[in-house]
Order: structure tokens, then C-alpha cells, then sequence
């Protein structure tokens, strides 16, 4: 009964610290007022991608002939395209579009990522030298070159959009990921837990993971914005979300033709990508100074 009630004392002085330590990375956050209105701005976008069936006036692929190239106006808040698309619509779903790509290529290349990168920077020596020269490699080739190759092999289409541009984030992420593991796993934590009879694996991701994540979720944050700007770029050339799928990206480049007559074509889609990328570049900004306040500018 003792040793139960130490426990759960331990137990809850641990739950008390990472309270505390949480309510202190949120008040140094709350002192920055471009993350904070970059914050909300994005909760807003989010929010519009979950609603977009019910704030949208028109289905995103619905043709009114009539209407092409209609200027902004009451009827088309944001005009229509060259198919008489109503922009308002589908520069709304293409929000949903957009930010599950973000979101889930984000996915891959961090889990995937973190693995690599704390095999690495836990074992070092020949497993560090055979990961990290492997992703030297690609880290050679540029993101958005790689992005290309991966995307016409593997063919146009959502699911293998989000496969490219995940792949391509891996080796960034698994460099992070090295470095923090590094400066962590000869604390004397570690060896307290090889002590305990923990196997290498429970080390790395219960003990060394949660201490290293500060610099991974800054990493993260501005990952999804990366995420979005390939994937649109993706789209652009063709080898993305195909039309009549609403994506920023392949609106741009469908408007590109019109861009002199009919700018809001392009304006849109166009303050869309930026207003996105925009806040979740804030965000990381204001997640590193909060998570370690020497590194503020």
C-alpha cells in the first residue's frame, strides 16, 4: 500500500509538472500577437474546411454556362471561372483540400521521420552513418524537384500527392529528430532507466521522445505549410489534384490563361495559399521563441 500510494503521488507531481510546464509554454505563446491572430487565423480556416458543405452557396464542380468569367459580385462573392464555377465555392473546399494534404503528408514524414532520426541519434556509430547517408542523398536533390520525379511516378491523384510530398519532408524531419535525441541520450535519466532493466526502445520513445519534441513540433508546424506550397505547386503543373477537384493549386493554374482579363481567376486561390502558409509560419515562429525563449529574434 505504500509503495501504491508513492506511486501515485510520483505519479501525480509528474501530471502537476507538465501542467505547469504546458501553462508556461502557453503564456510565453500568448506574448506574441502575430502567432496569436496566425493562431486564430488558422482555427478560422480549419473551421471553414469542416463547414465548407454548409458555407459554400454552390457545389464546387456545379457548371452555370451562363455565369463565366462573372466579376465578384452578389450572386458570385468571389466571381466565376471559365466554366462558370462559382470561386467563392471552390476556393472553400479547396481549403478541406489543401489542409489534409498538409496535415497527412505531415503525417508521413514525421512518423517516419522521428523513427530514422532517433535510431540515429540514439545508436550513432554505424547505424547513424548508413540513415544519415542515405538521406544525404536525397537531401541532395531539392524538395520540390524530388516532389516532381516522385509525383509522375507514381501518377497524379490525391493519395499519391500527399505520398510525394511526404516522402520528400522525411530526411528534414529525421535531421531534427538526430539532433534533439543526441543531446538527450546520455542524460543521466538514461542511465537511471537502464537501470531499471528498460529496453532500448521503451528509452527512446517513453523517456527521450517526450524530452526532445520542442524543436520537432516547431519542425512540424512549418512542415504542413511546406506541405501545402508543394502540393499546390504539384497541381499547378498537372501532377496533382486533377480538375474539376477544387484545389488552390490547380486553380491558379487553370486561371493562369485569363490572368489580364479576369484576375480574380487567380487572386483568390492565390490570398488563399498565402494567408495559410502565412499563419502556420507564424505559428512555428511562436511555438520556438515559447518553447525556448533564447532563440527569440
Amino acid at each position: 500500500m505504500v509503495g501504491k500510494k508513492y506511486l501515485d503521488e510520483s505519479s501525480l507531481r509528474t501530471v502537476r509538472k507538465k501542467q505547469s510546464r504546458t501553462g508556461m509554454i502557453w503564456k510565453q505563446y500568448k506574448k506574441n500577437r502575430l502567432s496569436m491572430f496566425s493562431l486564430y487565423l488558422f482555427l478560422f480556416l480549419v473551421l471553414v474546411a469542416a463547414a465548407a458543405d454548409m458555407i459554400a452557396p454552390y457545389d464546387a464542380t456545379q457548371q452555370i454556362v451562363k455565369d463565366r468569367f462573372m466579376a465578384p459580385c452578389m450572386q458570385h462573392f468571389f466571381g466565376a471561372d471559365s466554366m462558370g464555377r462559382d470561386i467563392f465555392s471552390r476556393v472553400i473546399y479547396g481549403t478541406r483540400v489543401s489542409i489534409i494534404i498538409g496535415f497527412v503528408s505531415t503525417s508521413v514524414s514525421a512518423v517516419i521521420g522521428i523513427v530514422l532520426g532517433s535510431l540515429a541519434g540514439f545508436y550513432g556509430g554505424k547505424t547513424d552513418n548508413v540513415i544519415m547517408r542515405v538521406l544525404d542523398v536525397f537531401m541532395a536533390i531539392p524538395n520540390m524537384l524530388m516532389a516532381i520525379v516522385l509525383a509522375a511516378t507514381l501518377g497524379p491523384g490525391m493519395i499519391n500527392c500527399m505520398l510525394a510530398v511526404g516522402i520528400t519532408g522525411i530526411p528534414g524531419m529525421a535531421r531534427i529528430t538526430r539532433a534533439s535525441v543526441m543531446t538527450q541520450r546520455n542524460q543521466e535519466y538514461i542511465e537511471s532507466a537502464y537501470s531499471n532493466n528498460a529496453n532500448d526502445g521503451r528509452i527512446i520513445f517513453k523517456y527521450i521522445l517526450p524530452n526532445a519534441l520542442s524543436p520537432i513540433f516547431v519542425a512540424v508546424a512549418s512542415s504542413i505549410a511546406n506541405s501545402i506550397t508543394v502540393a499546390a505547386s504539384l497541381s499547378f503543373i498537372g501532377l496533382g489534384i486533377q480538375p474539376p477537384n477544387p484545389e488552390w493549386g490547380a486553380m491558379l493554374s487553370a486561371g493562369r490563361e485569363y490572368i489580364t482579363k479576369y484576375p480574380w481567376l487567380c487572386i483568390f486561390p492565390g490570398i488563399a495559399i498565402l494567408l495559410t502558409v502565412f499563419s502556420l509560419n507564424n505559428i512555428g515562429d511562436g511555438l520556438r521563441d515559447a518553447l525556448d525563449p533564447r532563440l527569440k529574434n
